[in-house]
């Protein structure tokens, strides 16, 4: 099954997917980290699925996020410029917006 591709920022910090940027992972993790810690985060969403007690979906949530956060892709940012975090906002409504505006409508049309 071919992987979706949504549209990415210049920047690379952010893909937009259901309207909405969302963070993309550290780029200068090393690809052994990155793998590992991709292989817990989808250890934690089959923790999640799976579980049978409130305290099990707690523990499995708290992996997902561990894993999120040590992906970059949640908590600090991973760039160093000063700018502010725009996670799940619709990219019209940040400064992104000319970028996102200058797309193809086809490329837009995958983010949305």
């Amino acid at each position: 099954m071919a992987r979706k591709t949504y549209p990415r920022t210049p920047d690379g910090r952010y893909f937009v997917a259901k309207g909405l940027l969302w963070r993309c992972t550290n780029p200068a993790l090393p690809e052994p980290e990155r793998k590992a810690l991709v292989k817990a985060l989808m250890r934690g969403r089959l923790g999640v699925r799976n579980a049978s007690t409130e305290e099990e979906t707690r523990a499995a949530r708290a992996e997902v996020d561990a894993a999120k956060r040590a992906l970059g892709e949640r908590g600090p940012v991973w760039w160093d410029d000063g700018m502010e975090p725009v996670d799940r906002k619709k990219p019209k409504n940040t400064p992104y917006a000319a970028w996102w505006d200058a797309l193809p409508d086809e490329e837009r049309a995958a983010g949305e």
